[in-house]
């Protein structure tokens, strides 16, 4: 079983004491937003009457949306309509408590609220203000709606099949990866905020992200811009994945003593010496016909067998999960990667731990995913309103309690 966390406990995290106004929403925002918290900082979430996209997906729990509650844990939720001008009254008191803001709106939509940053650098010179956007505020595809699908297809993401066929990868890896790059973009700045005193503006575009991402491994012809540099077919990944006697396998040898490991597991010593598969340069060159002798080789043994086989030649291998099987693998359970929660309304919550495992000021999961607006009574308080200001706001619906 999963360990169940007790919530109600104080964040530990190195992040104690940070204030982040969290105005995004759906993935790439609220992702950061949640990595952020994990690590002890204060996230406010900030959303309009609607609430944010994400509270309507499924599957759902009692009102709550799977990918919602997994993305905005640790965090609290304040609900104010932005377009009256007391509510944008509450949302700058709010960025004028904060150390960071992130918002993830289409570039100009937080300067025309009256929200944008040059609106708060010189009262707050340590500020950190974060935007994400999809490809920048310049360009062709400035004006465009971008999600996740469209920078896939902008940056390559869309080309990675080696027979030229364009396919999605089957998650929001860009939406994901440009979460990861603003989170450390956001650190990075808060670092230099307490080193200098001042704070500055963070630009992360999805498609700088997603660039950035692919470029080491599936850019390489692209790298070098010389002419006499000798292109290299582009390295095609399923040759990690191995159909068996009764399954699938996923090997990956690297180095020499882990091809020569395959060879010794698969029963074909003949290979060991055979001069096509003794340097990677050599492999490189006749990789068709390794991977013919692979393919024949396989279907020979059952999973299991190989399992066994490659744990005794130290040959870097995995069964192949299917999704219910992931939070029964056995390294997951070890390692106690995935947690549970009891989450209020939306009952027992499994969800993954922090990634990053702080000795001295551990991450942790301390508060449940808000429902709309749960908090916005206590964070006005927290601003300075009193009582009575609150429920004025209240009944004339510029904040939801």
């Amino acid at each position: 079983m999963e360990q169940q966390v007790e919530l109600g406990k104080p964040p530990t995290g190195p992040l104690q004491g940070v204030r982040v106004a969290d105005f995004s929403a759906v993935f790439s925002g609220p992702i950061a937003g949640a990595i952020l918290a994990d690590q002890g900082a204060q996230v406010i979430k900030v959303e309009g009457f609607s609430g944010d996209l994400m509270r309507k997906g499924f599957p759902q729990s009692s009102g709550m949306a799977s990918a919602f509650t997994s993305m905005n844990r640790n965090k609290r939720a304040l609900c104010v309509d932005l377009q009256t001008s007391e509510g944008k009254q509450v949302a700058r008191k709010l960025i004028a408590s904060a150390d960071v803001v992130l918002e993830n709106f289409r570039p100009g939509v937080m300067d025309r609220l009256g929200l944008g940053y040059d609106s708060f650098r010189q009262q707050q010179p340590k500020l950190v203000y974060a935007s994400i956007n999809g490809v920048g505020a310049v360009g062709p595809y400035a004006n465009r709606r971008v999600y996740d699908a469209v920078i896939q297809a902008i940056s390559g993401f869309t080309a990675l099949r080696v027979d030229g066929t364009p396919e999605m990868v089957n998650s929001l890896v860009c939406d994901k990866v440009t979460s990861l790059t603003a989170a450390e973009a956001i650190v990075a700045a808060l670092f230099r905020a307490e080193r200098t005193g001042q704070g500055q503006r963070v630009d992360i575009s999805m498609l700088d992200a997603a660039l950035s991402f692919l470029w080491p491994d599936t850019m390489n012809n692209f790298t070098f811009m010389a002419d006499d540099v000798e292109p290299v077919a582009p390295l095609d990944h399923s040759i990690f994945l191995h159909a068996t006697k009764d399954g699938w396998i996923a090997s990956m040898p690297v180095q020499e003593a882990e091809f020569f490991g395959v060879f010794r597991a698969l029963e074909l010593p003949e290979l060991l010496d055979d001069l096509r598969f003794q340097t990677a340069a050599a492999r490189l060159q006749y990789r068709t016909q390794s991977r013919a002798l692979m393919d024949a080789a396989y279907p020979k043994f059952t999973t299991d067998e190989l399992c066994e086989r490659f744990e005794l030649e130290d040959v870097p291998y995995s069964r192949i999960n299917s999704r219910a099987e992931v939070v029964e693998d056995p390294q997951v359970r070890a390692m106690g990667a995935l947690l549970t929660y009891q989450h209020p309304t939306a009952g027992l919550v499994r969800t993954p731990r922090p990634a990053a495992q702080f000795s001295q000021t551990p991450s942790n999961v301390y508060a449940h995913t808000p429902t709309l607006g749960e908090h916005s009574e206590e964070i006005l308080g927290e601003l300075a309103y009193t009582q009575a200001q609150i429920e004025n706001l209240k009944e004339q619906r510029i904040v939801l309690g």
